[in-house]
């Protein structure tokens, strides 16, 4: 019995007129993101990131060549404020991983790009994150991925 089934069965008791089914859907939801963020944390941080740098990294290396956005297409991208944003960028140009090229037409504008180490890191990293990410959905059954994926995909597209 997991903690969820274990809150449900005792709100059956003491309120049986409740519909715990969301409550339950909710609780291991959460319970799965917990896990799943705490499992790819320790990745990242074997590589001295965190989470949110590696976001940023990871966006800019999708992005294609020369690997670079400018801040506001990060934050659409991310979906962070702009302070946050500054916070990551300064931790990533810290560690060597990033820099803050100007616009040679408007100095005011910046793009941020990869350094060549973390363009190097990243296509490293990549590749152990995805491998992760397969590890930990293994329990799900091939077959029933795709579904899995569309039901979150319209939940997700409610909000």
């Amino acid at each position: 019995m997991d903690p969820v089934e274990r809150a449900v069965n005792q709100w059956a008791t003491e309120k049986p007129q409740l519909d715990t089914e969301p409550m339950a859907i909710i609780g291991r939801m959460l319970l799965l993101s917990k896990h799943l963020e705490t499992q790819i944390s320790k990745l990242h941080k074997q590589h001295d990131l965190k989470l949110g740098e590696f976001d940023v990294l990871a966006s800019l290396l999708r992005s294609g060549k020369p690997h670079a956005l400018t801040p506001s297409e990060l934050l659409d991208a991310l979906m962070l404020t702009s302070g946050a944003m500054t916070n990551r960028l300064d931790r990533l140009e810290g560690k060597g991983l990033i820099t803050r090229v100007s616009n040679k037409h408007d100095r005011r504008s910046v793009t941020v790009q990869l350094t060549e180490s973390g363009f190097e890191l990243m296509t490293q990293l990549i590749e152990q994150h995805v491998n992760l990410q397969e590890e930990l959905i293994a329990g799900i059954a091939q077959q029933e991925r795709g579904q899995l994926n569309a039901m979150l995909t319209q939940w997700l597209a409610a909000f």
